[in-house]
């Protein structure tokens, strides 16, 4: 079998994961904040008191209020619509795009009510409305800012991968502790230190970053990440961080999805080593019903 470049493996594995976890921000903190720093925040609430600040008076009351579930499934149906426009087609059912997206047809018609979109009977949905209705939810109009903290393997990888300017995002900056990795320049960009985070982070107005740092650095990064502005966050490091209610932070974990594969693996084998009931051949059991005489 042909290995895979590291930047596709990456993708492949985590795209597969649509539905990444949630950051649990009200377990421990992943490291102790240096002495001497104090936590500008307050101890982080539940996601869904985050969503329920969001949705106040600071966005427009035309917005959906969409539950996570469907906001996780969203992409998906953006990726199936876009894949289907390439190959020609105007209009798709709901069963095929549900098909494509892998859930079933029920829960994607009332995701896509969400959005005010209920398709024409006998027709389906329009691909490029519905195109246009997700990226406007998702925010993917513009081409957004992101910043990378941690150059190392995995890191390296993202920092390679063509396909997120695809998706509406733009990798802006590329950050490292390690003098060995500053000045490397990986496609377009030039790893810089992380002295200078918060002035590029200004800058380029940056609002989202991905930390793939080793854990004991993560929250420390975490903090100047969201002193200089940020407020979403994916996690790739192994651990909980502790943000304030105002930031968003997705974790994804590879370990912790082999983890749950072998749990499956596990549950399969235990399965088939169950004994096979003996059927005696010899006499057979009377129908139900049937009497049966002594």
């Amino acid at each position: 079998m042909q290995t895979k470049s590291r930047s596709r493996f990456v993708h492949d594995f985590t795209s597969a994961y649509s539905g990444v976890t949630v950051m649990p921000t009200s377990t421990v903190t992943c490291v102790v904040p240096p002495r001497g720093r104090s936590q500008p925040w307050s101890q982080p609430q539940s996601r869904s008191q985050m969503s329920q600040q969001r949705t106040g008076s600071s966005q427009p009351s035309s917005f959906p209020d969409l539950p996570e579930a469907t906001v996780a499934r969203l992409p998906e149906y953006l990726r199936a619509l876009h894949s289907l426009a390439e190959r020609g087609y105007d209009t798709v059912s709901s069963e095929a795009l549900a098909a494509a997206a892998g859930v079933n047809s029920a829960k994607l018609r009332k995701d896509l009510s969400h959005l005010g979109s209920y398709g024409t009977r006998g027709v389906g949905y329009d691909i490029t409305r519905l195109i246009g209705q997700i990226e406007q939810v998702l925010g993917l109009t513009q081409h957004r800012a992101v910043a990378l903290v941690g150059i190392g393997n995995l890191g390296h990888a993202l920092a390679g991968y063509a396909g997120f300017a695809t998706r509406g995002f733009r990798v802006a900056a590329l950050f490292d502790a390690d003098p060995a990795r500053v000045g490397e320049r990986i496609g377009d960009l030039v790893v810089r230190h992380i002295d200078e985070l918060e002035e590029v982070i200004a800058a380029e107005k940056i609002s989202i970053a991905v930390i793939t740092t080793p854990a004991h650095a993560a929250q420390e990064v975490t903090d100047r990440l969201v002193a200089a502005g940020v407020t979403s966050i994916l996690n790739f490091a192994p651990c909980v961080l502790n943000v304030p209610p105002n930031v968003d932070v997705r974790k994804v974990d590879l370990a912790i999805e082999l983890q749950i594969l072998s749990f499956h693996e596990n549950r399969k084998a235990a399965l088939t080593s169950l004994p096979t009931p003996e059927v005696d051949d010899e006499e057979e059991p009377p129908y139900r019903g049937e009497e049966v005489v002594s």
